[in-house]
């Protein structure tokens, strides 16, 4: 079956979503006070969230921030962290890097990458149980999206609204309403989580804000149904992807349309934001992706290869590298520089129906209509291992935050947690009615969310008795 085809069949299926919590979490947030020092270089905060630490320091006349994210799976990789690690030579290696980080912040610095290697520390060997079960829409849901905390989520549906849940309690926050026709894509404006967009097959996108649930804004402009939205990184950006063959950028602030994105000769159907904000990618049934300059609308690259419908489209985590899949069998590695092809990850017997890197953009996961998934290696592009068990087609996978795990969800009604490196299925998470085409880890990695073909329902499953705060 075609990725049009299951695309379809899967919009129209009756949609059942399962949140799953983690009794351990392996992140959380540590906010440092200022002390008395410099204004150039006093830390406002210091904040690790899920392995990244963003250092924010202010300017001198305090009009701007620079801000250093320290990405602690990079600070692993890059140098040489483990369990035995000698912190201070660590921290003298990562002030050597990291200008702003100064003299006089050593010792908060040490600190919390003590804190990180205690978290490595802990067993990722959690289990997984029902916790709640909640009635949503009044038709079948389309959708599912975390926060990035993973407090609230969303659900889109048949019914013309979109829902806001309190993830811990199962209350029913929002009705987001005010949509014609079905609501088909949603998103939050993570990191930040305070507002919402919907994207409908009235062809229009609207923005909401999260906490009160009243729309700010409806974008109109698109002749067709919209499929896909992203929000950019610094969330002053939404945009839409359409059947129509376009893609629009819309200003949030001022409810406007900024550029369209014109060339594609077939549905728009996957659109990512790089790391920046500054570059945009569009893929298409036309069996291409293109980059965009994402301020002037311009057409960078246009990347051609695949001989099928496009089914995947990111960046890695900096921006380096492009990641696409296809339904050809294959997944392609491109320069986003220069737009060449670097590497064709060949293997599957089926169709390819998603894609992703993990975290850091050292590995690279896919999931095929033959009932497997593979991890390769970003750098020597092989293959590391092969992810045997399911019974069916995996429409669905993503890496945790930290790498060392995956998650798939497939049509033989589980999804399953894996170890990445020997390949090993370490929990089937059953209790699913239909087959599950949407699941992912919230940023902490400590919440996952899927989404299955069965009508009304949501399943919340949990093990989170307490979180391991800093």
């Amino acid at each position: 079956m075609g990725w049009r085809t299951r695309r379809h069949k899967a919009s129209l299926a009756l949609l059942q979503c399962v949140i799953v919590d983690r009794s351990a979490v392996i992140a959380g947030t540590c906010t440092v006070h200022p002390t008395s020092g410099d204004s150039n270089s006093d830390l406002r905060a210091c904040v690790v969230r899920a392995f990244t630490y963003q250092v924010i320091s202010p300017a001198q006349n305090n009009v701007f921030l620079h801000v250093v994210s320290i990405d602690a799976n990079l600070t692993c990789e890059c140098f040489g962290m483990n369990f035995s690690t000698d912190v201070n030579n660590l921290v003298e290696e990562i002030q050597k890097v990291e200008p702003l980080i100064t003299v006089s912040r050593t010792q908060q610095i040490r600190l919390l990458v003590q804190r990180l290697q205690e978290k490595l520390r802990q067993h990722c060997d959690h289990s997984f149980y029902l916790f709640k079960v909640l009635r949503a829409h009044i038709l079948p849901l389309t959708n599912v999206a975390l926060n990035k905390a993973g407090s609230c989520f969303i659900t889109g549906s048949y019914d013309r609204t979109c829902k806001v849940w309190d993830t811990a309690s199962g209350e029913e926050l929002h009705t987001l309403e005010g949509h014609r026709n079905v609501v088909y894509a949603i998103a939050f404006n993570n990191p930040y989580g305070d507002k919402i967009a919907t994207g409908s097959f009235d062809k229009t996108c609207k923005l909401w804000s999260a906490e009160s649930g009243k729309c700010y804004h409806t974008f109109r402009g698109h002749t067709a149904e919209i499929v896909c939205l992203s929000f950019n990184p610094q969330s002053t950006l939404v945009a839409t992807g359409s059947m129509d063959t376009t893609a629009k950028l819309w200003d949030i602030r001022i409810g406007e349309e900024v550029v369209t994105l014109t060339g594609h000769l077939a549905e728009i159907i996957s659109l990512s934001f790089d790391t920046s904000g500054d570059r945009i990618i569009t893929g298409s049934f036309d069996h291409t992706v293109v980059v965009w300059d994402a301020s002037t609308g311009r057409k960078v690259h246009t990347l051609i290869g695949h001989c099928a419908e496009i089914s995947s489209a990111l960046f890695n985590w900096d921006s380096s590298l492009i990641l696409t899949g296809s339904m050809d069998k294959t997944c392609m590695l491109w320069d986003a520089t220069s737009g060449k092809c670097v590497a064709t990850l060949k293997g599957h017997d089926d169709e390819i129906l998603d894609s992703c890197f993990d975290y850091t953009g050292k590995l690279i996961a896919t999931a095929s209509a033959d009932g497997t998934a593979r991890v390769y290696n970003a750098t020597t592009r092989q293959c590391m291992t092969k992810l045997e068990g399911h019974e069916g087609e995996i429409s669905k996978i993503s890496f945790n935050p930290q790498g060392n795990r995956l998650l798939t969800g497939s049509s033989d009604k589980t999804a399953r947690i894996w170890d990445v490196q020997t390949g090993q299925c370490l929990q089937v998470l059953e209790g699913h009615t239909d087959e599950i085409f949407s699941c992912a880890f919230n940023y902490k990695g400590n919440i996952v969310i899927t989404g299955m073909g069965e009508i009304h329902t949501i399943l919340l499953v949990s093990i989170l008795n307490h979180l391991l705060d800093f």
